[in-house]
């Protein structure tokens, strides 16, 4: 039996900046895994002899990560719910928090395998890249689509994971998933010469073994006879509750992939080129909100817990907390990639056209950190609540404002003005958000 990993700082009424960082560092670790994970699917096919081969990657991964991110909330839902059981010590809660995403993730990862072909038509004829993009991009689609019940299931693991503390096992087991993936990708790309089908073979395989694993950690924590006495899957109030945080966080992100799909199709519609510059960008920017991401999902398990134990002193603590070493890493962020701008590009891409167009862009990147991270630290406390009403509302505003902004720019400026779009509707999420904080505090009322 794995034991519980039980944190220093369970029974403490707060927390201080030392119990912060040891929660916050091996998530930020862990989350950080999946957009190098994107960077190098990226690097591996940059290096090779067409530019076309990343599109096709970019296009076929934005098809997933759209598909994915919709369901995102079984990650975001399952942490926040699994946090407050866990505040409670409820076993028999912190049981069915896991059972009851499950099998959402598992029906909906088949009905995407049954309902490929139009899945993938739709978004291949939405996008519109070039016709060699497309014919890759298609490829890496087929291949992957027999990952989706597995993907979905990672998001569901994780999520418990996270949410009932056993952030150790969180980080194991999603480094293991994205170290697997890049070896794969290293090996069938640059040794075996598979292309976009390797990359596409290699997440499929680290999906399927994440996946697997991460139910076997489950088993060995609950055996079969102890799940068997779970009560109250179905019971009406926790199950409606667990549906309509779902229902808000589906619309978030909606509103948010909207925004990507728009974003890439702009771009597909200026060229290869400025598709392969954005591509590479969009996974430096992947690179530091997931690095925030880390910071929030330390502060969405403290909310959880101080919801779960009524102790709005955590609470007060945790928001502190959360704003101080987000603007501290926002900072960092932006200064290390002015520092080392020279050498990240080359990393991603040997295609001299390629580099310099990205160097003219990267500015972009140095603003990104201080746009986004309140509004990602915001998350985290909201969905720690499983209150995600305000996070639903907040991007519906923020889409709006990206979609008016690209109707403005970019007819006056080009990419610049997709960028600049971008970026103020990074803005937009944190300021938004920010205005339904003092809402929270009926959930200690």
């Amino acid at each position: 039996m794995i034991p519980e990993t039980k944190p220093q700082l369970q029974q403490q009424e707060t927390v201080s900046h030392k119990d912060f960082l040891m929660l916050a560092v091996p998530l930020i670790v862990s989350t950080l895994t999946t957009p190098l994970l994107g960077a190098v699917d990226t690097a591996v096919v940059g290096h090779l002899n067409n530019p076309s081969y990343i599109g096709g990657v970019a296009v076929g991964a934005l098809i997933f990560n759209t598909l994915y991110w919709l369901l995102g909330f079984l990650r975001v839902s399952t942490t926040g719910f699994s946090a407050q059981a866990h505040g409670t010590k409820n076993e028999n809660e912190i049981q069915i928090t896991f059972l009851r995403p499950l099998m959402i993730a598992v029906v909906v990862g088949i009905l995407f395998i049954l309902f490929q072909v139009p899945i993938k038509t739709a978004a291949i004829s939405l996008i519109n890249p070039s016709a060699q993009v497309a014919r890759l991009a298609e490829l890496y689609f087929d291949i992957r689509i027999w990952g989706a019940p597995f993907a979905l299931l990672n998001y569901v693991i994780l999520g418990w994971l996270i949410g009932t503390s056993r952030v150790k096992l969180a980080l194991v087991l999603q480094v293991f998933m994205n170290v697997l993936n890049i070896v794969l990708d290293v090996l069938f790309v640059l040794v075996f010469s598979y292309g976009v089908a390797g990359v596409a073979a290699a997440s499929l395989i680290s999906e399927i073994c994440g996946a697997l694993i991460g139910v076997g950690i489950f088993l060995l924590i609950y055996k079969l006879r102890d799940l068997r006495k779970s009560e109250g899957i179905f019971t009406k109030a926790p199950f409606i509750k667990m549906l309509k945080m779902n229902r808000d966080l589906f619309i978030r992100t909606a509103c948010l992939l909207t925004v990507f799909t728009v974003f890439t199709a702009q771009g597909a519609k200026m060229g290869e080129i400025t598709l392969a510059v954005n591509a590479i960008l969009l996974q430096i920017q992947f690179i530091i909100a997931y690095f925030f991401d880390g910071i929030s999902n330390a502060t969405s398990i403290l909310v959880g817990r101080a919801v779960g134990e009524k102790n709005k002193r955590l609470y007060k603590r945790t928001i502190k907390l959360s704003a101080f070493w987000g603007f501290v890493a926002s900072a960092s962020l932006a200064a290390v990639l002015f520092i080392g701008k020279e050498a990240v590009i080359p990393l991603f891409t040997s295609i001299d056209s390629v580099q310099q167009q990205t160097n003219l862009y990267l500015i972009w990147m140095l603003l990104f950190p201080i746009a986004i991270f309140w509004g990602i630290q915001l998350n985290g406390i909201f969905s720690g609540a499983t209150e995600a009403a305000p996070i639903r509302d907040s991007l519906i505003i923020s889409m709006f404002v990206f979609l008016v902004c690209v109707w403005l720019f970019i007819p006056i400026w080009g990419n610049h003005g997709l960028w600049l779009a971008f970026t103020l509707f990074s803005l937009s999420r944190s300021l938004s958000l920010w205005v339904y904080l003092p809402r929270l505090q009926k959930v200690f009322s």
